[in-house]
C-alpha cells in the first residue's frame, strides 16, 4: 500500500510541493480558471510557502499543452547573466569560481515568466493568482520539517547577511515545526505588483498585467534591486532588467513506447532525461525485473553516459551549437550502447560523445570526492490539468541562502549563476547576456489522443533521474502512479554537480532502504560505489505528477511523500 493515496478526479487536477501550492492552484479552478491560472497561483505560492527552495524573484521554466491546438510549448523563466558580468573577475579573483554572494546574481525570471504565461495563455487577472501568495507570505503558514531542515542545514550561510537572517532565523533562531512564517515584506512586494495592475485594470487585462510586470522589472522593485547592486559592488542594472523577457519556445520531442516526451531545450538538462530514453529503448525492459541488479546497472550506466554528454554539449543554444539532432538519434544511441558493459561498471564519469571538432568544448576538472554527495534538496514543482484538457508543467527554483535578500522586498534575485563554470571555453562558461545551464526541468509525456502525464520534480541532478523513474515505473512496469512515485530510487552521482563547487564523486550509486543489501551488494560487485541510504529521504528526489486517461477522462494524480507534496482533485 502506498503512503498516500493516488488521487482520482474527472474534471480537474493539482499536484504540487507543498500543499497550500495545491490548494491554491485548486481554488482556482473552481473558480473557473484554466490550468495556466491555476499553475501560475500554484507556482507562485512555493516560492511562499517553500522560500527556503524557490524564490519569488528565482526561475519558473514552464512547459504548457494547449488541448484546442493540440501543441506543447515552453517559457523558458530563465534570466541570463547581467552585461556587465566578467569572467575574467571569477578566474582572477576567485581562483575560477563563482562564490556566494551577489555576484552569483542572473536576471529574476520567474515573475515575468508567470506574467507571460497568464498574459498569453490564461484568463485571469495577476491579482487573482497571486491572492494566495499574499495571504500565505502576509498572514504566514506553519513551518515545516522540510524546510527547517533546509534552514537548519544552511543556517552559517543565513546568518551571513542580516536581510536573510531577519527572516529565516527570525529572533536569532531556527524556527520550530509548526511555528507561523511570516514573510511580511515579500508580501508588501507582491501587493505592489497587484496595486499597479488595479491602477492599471480600467485600460484592459493585458495592460494590467503589463503593469504588474512593470512594477517588478521598471517599478520600485527594480530600483530597490538596482540600488542594492550598485552599493554593494554588483552587476544588476536597470537596462538589466527593463530588458529582460522570458522567450516561449517549441520543446524537445523524445518518442518512447507511443508516447511523445517533451522537455526543454538544452540551457536546461531536461534533454539528458530524453537521452536516457534513448538509450534504453535499445534493450528489452520488459525482460528486467524491477529494481533488480541487472536493471538498476542497466539504468544507472545510461544515466552516466547522458550526464556525460551533458556536461560537455549542454548549454545555451543562443550562444553555443548544441548538438540535440544528433545526440537523441537512434545512430548514436546505438554507438553510446557499445559503452556499457553488462558486467562492469564504469568507475567514473565515462568519456561524452566524440561529434566532432565543431562542438568541442572546453573540459573542465571538476573537484573529486569520495564522500558522501550533498543533498541535492532545493527546487519545487507543480502541475496542473484542467476540465478541458489543457495541462500545465513547472519548476520553479533558486534558495535564499545564497545571495543576499534585497532589503524591504523579502526576496532574493536568481542565484542561478552558481549554475554557471567560470572556466573559459566551457559549454555553459559565464558570459554576460548568457544563461546558466539549469537543472529544474518539467515534463510533459503524451501518447496522442489517449493518454497524457506532466511530471517533475527537485533535486537538482537527481531530477532527470528520478523523473526516468517514474516514468519506466507507469510504462514499463505498469505500476499506479502513486506506487510509481513512491517506489524506492538510485542515483548516480559521478557526474560534476551542476552547483558549484562542481564537485564529482566517481562511481558513487545511492539506493533507498527498500533496495536490499543483496542487490546492492551485488551492484558493489559490478564496480558501482554503493551508498545505502534511508528510506524515503528526499535526497532522492521529490515526483509530482498527473496521469489524464484522454478517453474515459479520468483523472490521477500523484504526490511525492519525501517532501511536503500533495494531489488534490474533482
Amino acid at each position: 500500500m502506498p503512503l498516500q493515496p493516488t488521487i482520482h478526479g474527472t474534471r480537474y487536477m493539482v499536484s504540487a510541493g507543498h500543499f497550500l501550492a495545491t490548494q491554491a492552484g485548486f481554488d482556482i479552478l473552481e473558480a473557473g480558471g484554466n490550468a495556466v491560472d491555476a499553475g501560475v497561483a500554484a507556482g507562485m505560492a512555493l516560492g511562499i510557502v517553500h522560500s527556503d527552495m524557490v524564490q519569488f524573484a528565482g526561475v519558473a521554466p514552464i512547459m504548457i499543452y494547449l488541448k484546442e491546438r493540440n501543441e506543447v510549448l515552453t517559457i523558458s523563466g530563465l534570466g541570463w547573466w547581467p552585461k556587465a558580468a566578467s569572467i575574467d573577475r571569477f578566474v582572477q579573483d576567485f581562483g575560477g569560481s563563482v562564490p556566494l554572494g551577489l555576484l552569483r546574481t542572473v536576471l529574476p525570471a520567474a515573475p515575468d515568466a508567470w506574467i507571460t504565461a497568464l498574459q498569453r495563455y490564461g484568463t485571469m487577472s495577476f491579482g487573482d493568482v497571486a491572492a494566495a501568495s499574499i495571504r500565505y507570505a502576509r498572514g504566514g503558514f506553519s513551518m515545516h520539517y522540510v524546510m527547517r531542515d533546509y534552514i537548519i542545514a544552511h543556517e552559517d550561510t543565513y546568518s551571513q547577511w542580516p536581510s536573510n537572517s531577519e527572516i529565516y532565523l527570525p529572533g536569532g533562531k531556527i524556527p520550530d515545526v509548526g511555528e507561523n512564517f511570516v514573510q511580511t515584506d515579500l508580501a508588501r512586494s507582491i501587493q505592489y505588483m497587484v496595486d499597479e495592475e488595479k491602477a492599471a485594470a480600467g485600460q484592459g487585462r493585458d495592460t494590467g498585467l503589463k503593469a504588474a510586470r512593470d512594477a517588478f522589472y521598471k517599478g520600485d522593485l527594480a530600483q530597490a534591486i538596482v540600488k542594492f547592486h550598485r552599493e554593494n559592488e554588483g552587476w544588476v542594472t536597470e537596462e538589466d532588467l527593463a530588458s529582460y523577457a522570458s522567450a516561449i519556445e517549441a520543446p524537445v520531442r523524445m518518442q518512447f513506447r507511443g508516447m511523445d516526451v517533451y522537455t526543454c531545450d538544452a540551457w536546461c538538462q531536461g534533454p539528458v532525461m530524453q537521452q536516457m530514453i534513448s538509450l534504453l529503448k535499445g534493450y528489452d525492459l520488459d525482460a528486467y525485473d524491477h529494481n533488480s541488479v541487472e536493471y538498476i546497472h542497466l539504468v544507472s550506466e545510461a544515466m552516466k553516459l547522458s550526464m556525460a554528454d551533458r556536461e560537455r554539449y549542454y548549454g545555451d543554444p543562443r550562444f553555443i551549437d548544441v548538438p540535440l539532432d544528433t545526440l537523441l538519434s537512434e545512430t548514436y544511441a546505438e554507438e553510446r550502447r557499445l559503452q556499457i558493459r553488462e558486467d562492469e561498471a564504469w568507475p567514473d564519469m565515462p568519456p561524452p560523445g566524440a561529434l566532432g571538432s565543431q562542438y568541442g568544448r572546453a573540459a573542465a576538472a571538476a573537484p573529486i570526492s569520495a564522500g558522501s554527495p550533498p543533498p541535492s534538496g532545493d527546487t519545487s514543482y507543480c502541475c496542473v490539468v484542467d476540465s478541458d484538457g489543457n495541462i500545465f508543467s513547472a519548476t520553479p527554483s533558486d534558495v535564499s541562502w545564497e545571495s543576499p535578500i534585497i532589503p524591504g522586498t523579502g526576496f532574493c534575485p536568481s542565484s542561478r549563476g552558481s549554475q554557471s563554470w567560470a572556466v573559459p571555453g566551457h559549454a555553459s562558461a559565464v558570459a554576460p547576456g548568457k544563461r546558466p545551464r539549469l537543472t529544474p526541468n518539467p515534463a510533459i509525456a503524451i501518447e496522442p489522443g489517449k493518454w497524457a502525464m506532466p511530471f517533475g520534480t527537485p533535486g537538482g541532478d537527481t531530477q532527470t533521474q528520478g523523473m526516468l523513474q517514474v516514468l519506466l515505473n507507469v510504462k514499463v512496469f505498469g505500476m499506479d502512479l502513486q506506487d510509481a512515485i513512491e517506489a524506492p530510487r538510485f542515483m548516480t552521482h559521478s557526474q560534476p554537480d551542476s552547483f558549484e563547487p562542481h564537485t564529482a564523486f566517481p562511481g558513487k550509486l545511492t539506493v533507498e532502504g527498500r533496495i536490499d543489501e543483496k542487490t546492492s551488494d551485488a551492484l558493489a560487485a559490478k564496480g558501482h560505489d554503493v551508498e545505502r541510504l534511508p528510506d524515503m529521504t528526499y535526497k532522492t528526489s521529490g515526483v509530482c505528477a498527473i496521469t489524464q486517461d484522454m478517453e474515459t477522462g479520468i483523472l490521477e494524480g500523484g504526490a511525492d511523500p519525501r517532501r511536503m507534496s500533495r494531489a488534490m482533485g474533482y
